[in-house]
């Protein structure tokens, strides 16, 4: 399976079929399928920040198309904007961050950068 299809799944990059987190954003310490240590792996801010790109694009668009395209007020393009961006945030966020750790997994990332 693809690093990206376990990132979405948020499963095990080794054996697709452990659950990678613990609650909504903590990684497991281990696979309790195939024993993989997910300790060694670390997302860091990539997710987040992929996601600040991502989300602020949108609700900039979502504020202006509001705004200017269907004249709603601005306290109403704000709300829909921010409202939106919360959202897509508390979505995208965990399957980020699994597809950040199964692309490290795949690509044997080592701390410290490669040797």
């Amino acid at each position: 399976m693809s690093p990206y299809k376990a990132g979405l799944r948020r499963k095990c990059p080794k054996c697709n079929q452990g659950v990678l987190f613990d609650g909504y954003l903590n990684v497991r310490k281990s696979c309790r399928v195939c024993g993989l240590d997910f300790s060694k792996f670390d997302s860091a801010d990539g997710p987040a920040v992929f996601i600040i790109f991502i989300t602020g694009f949108m609700g900039v668009c979502i504020a202006f198309c509001s705004r200017f395209l269907w004249e709603a007020p601005i306290w109403l393009a704000l709300l829909l904007s921010v409202f939106s961006v919360a959202v897509l945030t508390a979505v995208m966020l965990p399957p980020m961050k699994a597809t950040m750790i199964a692309l490290q997994y795949v690509h044997k990332a080592k701390e410290g950068g490669a040797d």
